[in-house]
């Protein structure tokens, strides 16, 4: 899934859940939850992409993320613990980040890409795109409620 995607569901489970020792563990657990969904995100035909181009895509969705999850649970979700559910939800990501983006075949950052790489059922556009949407849509609608 997308970094949006990611921190669109744990802005929602901050909104619904206020412990943290709950929510934090829920929010990781989701992460792989979401990516067992077919879908899309930038990391599907990297090899075709210059490592720039990956990378800044890679940041435009991290803060395309933040930024959504700020404007539709930031009145409601302490911003400290929103911030907090947000980089929990994109924590396996965040953990293989230095494999993918450097090389660094060091643990945890190869063992998080290798687990990531089990979980991930990716689907071409737009399709790959449509299952998020269909999916982290409503539960961002549930979560506002």
């Amino acid at each position: 899934m997308t970094a949006t995607a990611h921190a669109l569901i744990g802005a929602a489970i901050a909104a619904k859940i206020v412990n943290p020792f709950l929510a934090i563990p829920l929010a990781i657990i989701s992460h792989f939850a979401l990516d067992l969904i077919p879908h899309w995100d930038e990391g599907l035909n990297h090899r075709k992409k210059t490592i720039m181009r990956y990378r800044v895509e890679a940041a435009i969705d991290v803060l395309l993320g933040f930024a959504l999850a700020f404007i539709l649970f930031g009145s409601k979700v302490n911003p400290t613990y929103l911030f907090i559910m947000i980089i929990a939800s994109e924590l396996p990501d965040w953990i293989e980040s230095p494999y993918v983006f450097l090389g660094n075949k060091f643990p945890p950052f190869y063992w998080a890409y290798q687990l990531s790489h089990k979980v991930q059922t990716r689907m071409q556009l737009p399709w790959g795109l449509v299952t998020q949407i269909v999916v982290v849509v409503p539960l961002v609608f549930l979560a506002l409620r």
